[in-house]
């Protein structure tokens, strides 16, 4: 198996951005389906280079495949999706762990043109019967735990016609395994996809109401090229770990065709409750030389043993979710002796469309510049682009070229699409502002920034405050109702080890925030808590904060 190791000194993938930016475009074919045009392309050139390596929650290796064993797999996997009955278009709830099932399953159903819905392996009954009742899926694909699940749901399964189980489902489950096996290798169903057919489904976090169904075309799998070239800095040989859970977008932004476009390894890990030692003792032992993870693994890593590891090989780090800390960058910088956080940004809609590259000067607290390919600035509600240093909305111009790895819709939510989609623009709904020299700088969800006494106030940079203090594992920051400000700013803390929250703490939290930031913005209350609620993908679920507050939770 092929994987040369790169080390820090490699030369970035991206060497003059203003260039790329220029002239950066990404060719789709009409007829196009990444299994086979991403996957089984690199097995036809290079059969014995890896391509997944599995490994459990403690570093040991479950599996390494090579992209010849993936291509195979997947041949296999449409072979008995075929055979019982799936075609192009179906719908395939898939709800497994990080396992190779879970590619199989994926390739496989894509292979044939099928649409696949990955799934978070936490998902309660009810939380299944929403998203198969809504979709209209006709497959399921889960574990022995998923399927105990999906035949507690009472009601909304009646477009489920063929159930699958790996490694044990019970009476009404076909082995996926034994699918497999019968079904063997050779050719597969021949019923081309072109770039526009529907590939994937994900359901988005639902902050404010039920999740809404966000569908990608099949050129999405060739969108992430962008990703993984540009923001993770892969080449071949690269050994790539995004801390993920495979059903929800971050998944597909670490470790679906990307990764594989630029001929690098993917590495996906069974782990559980994340602790400091176990994931640097990952990163050493599975010789990981570009690493992913949401920030709030980053601030749990920063308080962890650097000297217990030999973290040479890492060679590039990155971090989505969230906007990472100016604190816990120059944290791990020291820690890990150079080596600089870049921070994405994007959602399930898209792929990443603004970051921090190594050809340019990080500034911490930025959301770095626009992705080549990507046309993303700031803009006010008509549609006017706004002047630096004033807050709008982040949005993409669509009226020059659709860039690739945008999505399609929100299926069945035409509020949600008009909303998102116009004056010639796609609105993310979230807020910046941008910098004379074209850094933007991330303010917050629509609804999360804070309006006090007439001021607008983005809570990331109260919350980036508060962490740079030495008691403040993390924080949440919201606006709580207020008669005379409007809103006051109210923050929840997760404290470090050892330290225990009062009334004195609180008073010095808050003299900390006036120091590092304008007065007005410091925090009036401080709830001192021990976990915060988040979505999948890691984000702090501030509007579930601002309901607590509003029902006295907090009193």
């Amino acid at each position: 198996m092929s994987s040369a190791l790169p080390n820090r000194s490699a030369e970035p993938r991206m060497s003059d951005y203003d260039a790329e930016k220029a002239g950066f475009r990404l060719e789709v074919p009409e007829v196009f389906n990444p299994v086979l045009d991403i996957v089984e392309s690199w097995a036809a050139e290079a059969p014995d280079d890896l391509a997944l390596v599995s490994l459990d929650g403690s570093g040991g290796v479950v599996a390494e495949q090579t992209v010849a064993d993936l291509a195979r797999e997947s041949r296999r996997a449409a072979r008995a999706f075929a055979g019982a009955g799936i075609g192009k278009g179906d719908r395939v709830f898939i709800m497994l762990p990080r396992v190779p099932a879970w590619y199989s399953a994926m390739l496989g159903a894509i292979r044939i043109g099928a649409v696949v819905m990955p799934a978070p392996n936490m998902l309660t009954p009810r939380d299944i019967g929403y998203r198969v009742k809504t979709s209209g899926a006709s497959v399921a694909i889960t574990d022995a735990s998923g399927a105990g699940r999906v035949d507690a749901v009472e009601d909304g399964l009646d477009s489920l016609r063929l159930r699958i189980a790996w490694r044990g489902g019970g009476e009404g489950w076909e082995d996926f395994d034994a699918m497999l096996d019968a079904a063997g290798d050779g050719e597969t169903p021949a019923d081309p996809t072109v770039a526009g057919d529907p590939m994937i489904i994900f359901f988005t976090s639902g902050t404010v109401s039920y999740p809404k169904m966000v569908q990608q075309p099949a050129s999405y799998g060739l969108g992430h090229a962008t990703t993984a070239r540009f923001w993770h800095d892969l080449r071949p040989g690269d050994r790539h770990w995004t801390v993920s859970d495979t059903g929800w977008a971050k998944a597909a932004w670490g470790g679906l065709f990307g990764q594989w476009h630029e001929r690098a390894t993917v590495v996906q890990v069974a782990l559980g409750k994340p602790d400091a030692d176990t994931v640097m003792g990952i990163v050493a032992g599975a010789e990981i030389t570009s690493f992913c993870a949401p920030p709030t693994l980053y601030r749990l890593l920063v308080q962890g043993d650097f000297g217990k590891h030999d973290l040479s090989r890492l060679r590039h780090c990155t971090s989505a979710g969230e906007p990472l800390n100016p604190e816990v960058i120059r944290a791990w910088a020291d820690g890990t002796e150079g080596l600089t956080v870049y921070d994405g940004y994007g959602q399930s809609e898209t792929v990443a469309m603004v970051a921090n590259y190594r050809c340019l000067p990080v500034r911490p607290g930025s959301m770095g510049k626009p992705v080549p390919g990507w046309d993303v600035d700031v803009f006010d509600d008509e549609g006017v682009r706004c002047p630096d240093d004033v807050v709008g909305n982040i949005a993409v111009r669509l009226d020059r070229a659709r860039p690739v790895g945008l999505f399609d819709e929100y299926l069945g939510d035409d509020d949600a699409n008009a909303k998102s989609f116009r004056n010639g623009l796609y609105y993310s709904g979230d807020k910046a502002w941008r910098d004379g020299d074209g850094y933007l700088w991330f303010e917050g969800r629509d609804d999360d920034v804070i309006t006090s006494s007439a001021y607008r106030i983005g809570p990331f940079e109260v919350e980036s405050a508060l962490v740079e203090h030495e008691a403040v594992m993390e924080a949440a920051v919201v606006g709580k109702d207020d008669p005379e400000r409007t809103q006051i700013v109210c923050a929840f803390v997760i404290l470090t080890a050892g330290r225990e929250g009062d009334a004195e703490l609180a008073k010095e939290l808050q003299d900390f925030a006036k120091n590092l930031t304008a007065p007005y913005k410091y925090p009036r209350e401080i709830h001192f808590v021990d976990e915060l609620p988040k979505t999948i993908s890691g984000k702090i679920r501030r509007s579930e904060l601002r309901d607590r507050l509003r029902s006295g939770d907090f009193d």
